[in-house]
């Protein structure tokens, strides 16, 4: 049983990096709770804003971002009605205004903003978020 082992790792160690003889894709998706699908796709200076006011006031930038879905913004979360995924980026910003208090919220906020930008950019390039 020894020699088999070894020559399999002989021939793993010979194909080439990330090479596979099978052929098969494998693809990977990211899984979002129902808060960081609540996210909206904003114009991107929109994106920028609310990371600034999120850097300075944990949770401002959330509060006005759930604003955008009112105004037509797009989620990840496509079969939610527009007020459900309203009140999720409400609860979003009250749970980093309660948390700043302990520097998560604030933590938590400015990440949040990142993520807006980003998905800003996305949507900016045209660019598929999930491949």
């Amino acid at each position: 049983m020894e020699p088999a082992h070894k020559d399999a790792e002989t021939a793993a160690a010979a194909e080439p990096r990330g090479a596979s003889s099978s052929g098969v894709v494998v693809q990977v998706r990211e899984k979002k709770g129902p808060l960081r699908a609540a996210i909206p796709y904003m114009p991107f200076p929109v994106a920028v804003i609310c990371l600034f006011l999120n850097t300075f006031v944990p949770g401002l930038g959330t509060f006005v971002s759930a604003f955008t879905v009112l105004c037509g913004a797009r989620t990840d979360l496509p079969d939610k009605h527009v007020c459900c995924v309203f009140w999720l980026n409400i609860a979003a910003a009250l749970i980093q205004i309660l948390t700043a208090i302990v520097m998560v919220g604030w933590i938590m906020s400015i990440f949040w903003g990142m993520d807006m930008v980003i998905l800003a950019s996305y949507k900016e390039q045209g660019i598929p978020q999930q491949l």
